[in-house]
């Protein structure tokens, strides 16, 4: 191939859009050298590949059916007070019981409350549980966890009983300690003495600031939080029935996480006046002076958003993963990957016995591979055992595709002229068209399911199928027309 042949043939669109994306996948995986001389990627690894920890919590409540002859609010009403917890309304004919219960305690309830229990599903509502899930999550990230994902299992009947938490690189009793409870964020006011009474728990706290000097400038710190409008309303009900509106300095606000304290001061004397004619929704929490108040300024602000869960959890399942077997698993991983590639080259020269064609199918098998760990480094999406299952089948499929490629070029034995080439050719990128959508159907169940063990198996095989169709079946199909027109 002359200067001007190759020029041509690099400039193609197929050939130049997979270079392109071969060297942006090398510059989003980043292979270097860590501190410790030891080679290094931008590739996040899950819990099969590293240490870490991963706990199942229980949602605890229940999604019920009913009926009632009473007015509907009335009902929820009686039946919150007999129950003391939450009932919320999902639709018309389906609640959610924000504690747990057995159906026949519940069937004796909703029958002393003027109604009848018609159905029962432990979980609670996927609202709810996304709700949990984004408490979780902002814990999670508050307290400087890397590197752990979240995710809810939620059935077809929209009723979920699980969340999964996976958290690399923290052992099992600080993943329980961080996530194994519910959480209960809880302000209270004094009353008379040493009594306090309930004013608001976390869930109506909307918004967080970060850490800041009040006023700027000056060396106090605080944390400013807004409330909701039923918080603003019930903080001001409970400041003027304790008296802190007429008296700030002798009533103080506490704030309790799982009971227990983390922050006290008196009432705001400014805040005391205004309380008087009108609730407020924006607050400080002011934590004191110099390093000291800044660092209290800082732990306050992750008990604020830490926030409560909207129901109570326990720990239904967990488990770990040490660092030495971790280490051992990426590198059977690694072999595994590299025999995979030397099996698919030896049997595809057993067919062709030709190193021109056998060649250029393994390089494009590899860069295909190299695609994907590439798009994985850029989002940041965490390897685990299922996803190196889904690279393996990506490699699989790739290479039967690139056979019939082959085969139908070859037909008869015989190197076709230009036009029966490009006839071929796209009749074969039709096959492989057919056969890719199949595989997408075949997996989109998988990547829509709450099961996360499975998702990134069937993410990664859409994705090599996509990235096959789209960019390196075309470039085969170039580079095996110049292969055989030589």
């Amino acid at each position: 191939m002359n200067e001007k042949e190759l020029k041509a043939f690099l400039t193609d669109w197929r050939i130049a859009t997979l270079i392109i994306l071969i060297v942006l996948s090398v510059i989003a995986i980043y292979p270097h050298f860590d501190q410790d001389g030891n080679i290094a990627t931008n590739l996040q690894y899950g819990l099969d590949l590293q240490q870490g920890s991963w706990i199942q919590l229980e949602l605890k409540g229940e999604v019920v059916g009913f009926t009632t002859d009473r007015p509907v609010n009335d009902f929820i009403t009686n039946l919150s007070q007999s129950l003391d917890t939450e009932v919320d309304q999902i639709d018309a004919t389906h609640l959610e019981i924000r504690k747990a219960y057995t159906q026949p305690d519940l069937e004796v309830q909703f029958t002393n409350a003027g109604g009848k229990l018609t159905s029962y599903q432990q979980g609670v509502s996927k609202a709810t549980a996304e709700d949990a899930k984004m408490i979780l999550e902002n814990k999670i990230n508050s307290l400087g966890t890397k590197d752990a994902t979240v995710n809810t299992l939620t059935g077809f009947n929209n009723v979920a009983r699980y969340i999964r938490i996976e958290m690399a690189g923290v052992d099992m009793n600080e993943a329980q300690s961080l996530v194994g409870k519910q959480g209960k964020f809880e302000i209270r006011v004094q009353t008379t003495g040493n009594d306090t009474e309930h004013v608001l728990f976390g869930n109506d706290i909307t918004s967080v600031q970060t850490p800041a000097q009040n006023p700027a400038g000056s060396d106090n710190w605080g944390v400013a939080f807004t409330l909701s409008d039923a918080g603003a309303a019930a903080f001001q009900q409970a400041a003027i029935q304790s008296g802190a509106t007429n008296d700030p300095t002798h009533h103080y606000l506490t704030m309790l996480l799982d009971n227990q304290t983390v922050y006290s001061a008196p009432l705001n004397t400014a805040l005391a006046t205004e309380l008087k004619t009108t609730p407020t929704r924006q607050m400080i929490a002011s934590t004191g002076t110099g390093t000291y108040g800044s660092q209290e300024a800082t732990n306050l602000e992750i008990h604020l958003r830490a926030g409560a869960l909207p129901v109570d959890v326990s720990i239904a399942g967990s488990g770990s993963t040490s660092a030495p077997l971790g280490e051992r698993y990426k590198v059977m991983v690694l072999l595994a990957g590299i025999l995979a590639l030397i099996t698919v080259g030896c049997v595809i020269y057993y067919r062709y016995r030709e190193p021109s064609i056998v060649l250029p199918m393994v390089l494009i098998n590899a860069s295909e591979i190299l695609i994907l760990l590439g798009f994985i480094a850029l989002i940041r999406f965490q390897m685990d055992l299922p996803t190196i299952a889904g690279l393996i089948a990506v490699m699989g499929t790739g290479i039967d595709q690139l056979v019939v490629i082959t085969d139908e070029i070859l037909h008869e034995g015989k190197v076709p002229s230009p036009n029966l080439y490009l006839k071929r050719l796209a009749r074969a990128l039709g096959i492989i068209v057919v056969a890719a959508a199949t595989v997408i159907i075949a997996m989109v169940p998988l990547a829509l399911m709450d099961l996360s063990t499975l998702k990134g198996f069937a993410l990664i095989t859409i994705l090599g199928v996509l990235v096959g169709v789209i960019v390196t079946r075309p470039a085969y199909g170039k580079i095996i027309m110049e292969i055989l027109s030589k």
